[in-house]
């Protein structure tokens, strides 16, 4: 297990990896001192475990994971219990309190371990660029994990991008094009520069204007898609 501990306190730090030594298991490959460097870090080092402190220089351990395409696990790290109820609610595995107990960490590592078991060769390898399937997000308080797969429509705003969800429409720190590029093309078509379908959820299609098609998503919302796109799709799905 490859862990990234990211504090801004330097004891701290030490401390952890003194606690870690316990387990043989885990590799610390790097540490983080505030909000950039872990996301740099993350990025180069791509760990399976974030020993995530949540008050730092220059933002909060929430911060991190709100700027991460798909975070790794999550183990939370702080002095204060405040933060509790928000840390689980985006899907922390445990959230240990300063000083840290070594049978608490064995817990919260044992946690990991059951949701990264040994593999068994021949094991089939993970292809690389394989699509986005889930993003973490923040509207106002409220974060958590979203399936992409559960997401009808994405709209742009500005270098930002809207995710259409029934009863919440979270805005996710990502441009249309980027996710684009990430997204499953078998599941997403790019309707306009405006909108990214998911094509799971359209229920018919009907003539536009100027040759354009709209599309009815379940729920009753309507799509134009642009004259180029409307031509694309006809031509993908043999229209």
């Amino acid at each position: 297990m490859r862990a990234l501990i990211v504090d801004d306190e330097r004891l701290a730090r030490a401390e952890l990896r003194r606690l870690l030594a316990a387990h043989p298991d885990v590799t610390v490959v790097g540490e983080a001192t505030h909000v950039d460097d872990a996301l740099r870090q993350v990025e180069a080092l791509d760990p399976d475990l974030l020993l995530l402190d949540i008050q730092m220089p220059g933002g909060s351990g929430f911060d991190v994971l709100a700027r991460l395409d798909e975070p790794p696990d999550v183990i939370f790290t702080t002095a204060y219990d405040a933060h509790a109820v928000r840390a689980f609610a985006v899907n922390a595995l445990d959230y240990l309190l300063k000083p840290i107990e070594p049978p608490r960490l064995a817990e919260a590592l044992e946690r990991v371990r059951q949701r990264h078991p040994a593999p068994t060769p021949p094991g089939p390898a993970v292809p690389a660029g394989a699509p986005l399937e889930r993003v973490f997000v923040r509207d106002g308080e409220r974060c958590w994990l979203v399936n992409l797969s559960q997401v009808p429509l994405i709209s742009s705003e500005g270098n930002y991008a809207r995710l259409h969800l029934e009863g919440h429409q979270p805005l996710l720190l990502r441009s249309l094009n980027h996710l684009e590029e990430k997204l499953d093309p078998a599941r997403f078509f790019r309707a306009s520069r405006q909108h990214l379908l998911n094509l799971d959820f359209v229920e018919s299609l009907e003539p536009g204007p100027g040759g354009t098609l709209v599309a009815r998503l379940r729920g009753g919302q309507e799509v134009e898609m642009s004259r180029r796109q409307s031509q694309h799709f006809r031509e993908r799905m043999s229209l």
